[in-house]
């Protein structure tokens, strides 16, 4: 007993010094967002800290008691975004104080996360602009003003444009494709043998998928992360929900622990996953955005929302099956696919409930030769364009009404006559009439023909 008594004594002095011991903090890292500021604190051991807010000029105080710091932290160095430099110093005995000298009023958000992968323990601090928020929600505000001089010409604007449209009856909308580059910021997802960073990777082909997608007419791109840092996962859907995407694509580079194996996949949504997601839904249906459509949930009864979710997420996955299909369909001509079929999982990028969704795993960044050739900016650029060609493809097939695609538009011009218009499209002369309510062949300088989405 006596014996037990006094290991339990050491092992709780042990214990004790082990807390007393001071942590470093080894590195500051920054990254720069569209909408804040991330600073991570790298530390050799769990963070305690306390934020304080100055003011006069804005400032925010991180506190980090029983630490030292490494030399580098001392040095004086020069922010990035809300932040326009940074100092530390220490302070009473057994403590650093890292300021962050700000160039506005912010709200900061701060956590601590473990050691994961090959980062150790880290101090995470986010810093959001609330300027801009207020800023936006003023304009709001102006913009739905009654008598306000925005407002009447706002009105004046949508009485023009429903004119417009009444007038031509044809679309202006843009397909908008949201592109998703996996990772970012001090997340580098899967490294590869050479050092090569998944992040790096998905946003460089994610650009070039861009640039490929703005070149195509009736097309957009939205670029859900365009720089090294980090979104989270539910603020990527946000974001392409936000901008009413046609599509989402993720991209990434998968990785295994066994080097030899390669090859490209593209993932939907399981039935599982989606089960989960529409469960999530139906218990946050009042804070819940608008279904596709403009559909809300939020004065729906249980089971009339449980039947519109349902219906919503069914067609996203049915769609997002083509898009994958031909997606991998295309990427067979660039490479070695992993599987021949597309693939399900519950990714949680791929859980938006209106919008169809895949995720493209380009290649194994854990295989060096596949490593070698997402470096390199020509396959790169292959594997933009075989997405590219996948998803046009699937849109000239199926394109959402009140697109341009839905109905091409070609404004007659001097010695054109509907067989000269029909070779030129693709399509049928019978067609052609049929589409546009035509009772003759005769057509007039300056009207206009829709031109159907596909061939007749």
């Amino acid at each position: 007993m006596k014996q037990l008594l006094a290991g339990l004594s050491l092992w709780l002095a042990c214990q004790s010094l082990l807390l007393a011991a001071p942590i470093e903090v080894q590195h500051i890292r920054l990254w720069s967002a569209p909408d804040h500021t991330r600073v991570v604190f790298d530390a050799s051991g769990p963070v305690a800290y306390q934020l304080t807010s100055r003011h006069s000029p804005e400032r925010l105080e991180i506190d980090v008691p029983r630490a030292t710091a490494a030399a580098e932290v001392y040095r004086q160095r020069k922010g990035v975004g809300l932040i326009s430099g940074i100092q530390a110093a220490p302070v009473s005995g057994d403590a650093v104080r890292i300021v962050l000298n700000l160039r506005q009023p912010v709200r900061p958000r701060s956590f601590t996360l473990k050691p994961t992968g090959p980062h150790g323990h880290r101090l995470v601090v986010d810093l959001y602009d609330t300027a801009a928020s207020r800023t936006a929600n003023a304009g709001a505000k102006a913009l739905t003003k009654p008598g306000s001089a925005t407002a009447k010409a706002t009105a004046n604007e949508e009485r023009r444009a429903r004119k417009s449209l009444s007038r031509d009856m044809l679309p202006t909308r843009d397909l908008v494709i949201a592109i998703d580059a996996g990772h970012g910021g001090e997340d580098t997802g899967a490294i590869g043998r050479g050092g090569t960073y998944e992040k790096n990777v998905t946003l460089a082909i994610a650009r070039r998928l861009a640039a490929l997608v703005k070149k195509t007419p009736g097309m957009q791109p939205v670029m859900i992360r365009n720089g090294d840092y980090y979104i989270g996962l539910r603020q990527r859907i946000n974001k392409a929900r936000e901008h009413k995407a046609d599509l989402f694509v993720s991209i990434h580079a998968d990785s295994f622990h066994d080097s030899r194996v390669q090859g490209s996949s593209v993932f939907v949504l399981s039935n599982r996953g989606a089960s989960s997601e529409m469960a999530r839904w139906l218990a946050e249906k009042e804070n819940a955005a608008d279904l596709a459509g403009g559909v809300s949930l939020d004065d729906k009864d249980d089971g009339l929302a449980k039947v519109l979710l349902d219906l919503s997420q069914n067609a996203s996955i049915e769609a997002s099956f083509i898009v994958a299909d031909n997606i991998l369909g295309e990427l067979e001509q660039v490479g070695k696919t992993h599987r021949s079929r597309v693939q399900q999982a519950g990714f949680v990028v791929l859980k938006s409930p209106d919008i169809p969704s895949v995720l493209v795993e380009t290649a194994f960044i854990s295989n060096p030769l596949e490593e070698r050739k997402l470096r390199n900016n020509r396959h790169q650029e292959a594997l933009a364009t075989a997405m590219m060609r996948g998803i046009d493809r699937y849109f000239m097939n199926h394109p959402p009404p009140g697109t341009r695609l839905a109905a091409r538009n070609h404004v007659i011009r001097r010695g054109d006559t509907l067989g000269v218009i029909a070779q030129q499209y693709d399509v049928s002369t019978a067609t052609l009439k049929h589409y546009n309510g035509l009772k003759s062949d005769l057509l007039h300088i300056g009207d206009t023909l829709r031109i159907p989405p596909s061939g007749g």
